[in-house]
């Protein structure tokens, strides 16, 4: 379903699930920068009332996921630690080449979030359905279902914004260049490096 071209290594929940703290502080940070994205695009496009509408809603459900996490880590006697560049997005943010083109910039914008969006859900997956930690393997299982929603959106609205079949190709070349980009991840206590 959610067309990724190189499927995490299943490894990486080990890594994952020895350095808990570090994931739970990494997925913190993902979920605030999810919101500052979509408000970002709220500002950016405020003439599209729909998008707008279902920005506004998904930075709301973005920062209340970032609170859920930071519960857990509260909940387990750590503190927030500081955000780090994410390696992962920054590659994949310059997949697309910068344009003036308004709406191209949006679509390439969108198909970004879409990905980001399948690739958590993915990790999510695995911690669901891997991690010993019942309860958060049941937290993840919950935030599994909301990015799968996300990055159906995402793709729906790149495709809604832009020529459908320009859109399918920009998203199937993404896919192929955000493999080439897993290659180099996967290995670290991170949501997507």
């Amino acid at each position: 379903m959610l067309g990724l071209k190189l499927p995490t290594d299943p490894r990486w929940v080990d890594i994952a699930e020895k350095n808990i703290e570090e994931i739970l502080t990494d997925h913190a940070f993902c979920e605030q920068k999810a919101a500052s994205y979509a408000i970002s695009l709220i500002i950016n496009y405020s003439e599209l009332s729909e998008l707008v509408e279902a920005m506004s809603a998904l930075a709301q459900e973005e920062m209340e996921h970032f609170r859920m996490v930071h519960k857990r880590i509260v909940d387990r006697g750590l503190v927030l630690g500081r955000d780090r560049k994410d390696e992962y997005v920054a590659k994949i943010a310059k997949f697309f080449p910068q344009t003036h083109d308004r709406m191209k910039r949006l679509v390439d914008r969108l198909l970004v979030a879409a990905l980001i969006e399948a690739r958590s859900c993915e990790r999510f997956k695995l911690l669901s359905q891997h991690i010993v930690d019942k309860e958060l393997a049941a937290f993840y299982h919950e935030l599994m279902i909301s990015e799968a929603g996300h990055y159906t959106m995402f793709l729906k609205f790149a495709r809604q914004y832009g020529d459908k079949k320009i859109v399918d190709k920009k998203w199937n070349d993404l896919l192929v260049f955000e493999a080439e980009v897993m290659k180099d991840l996967g290995n670290k206590e991170l949501i997507h490096g």
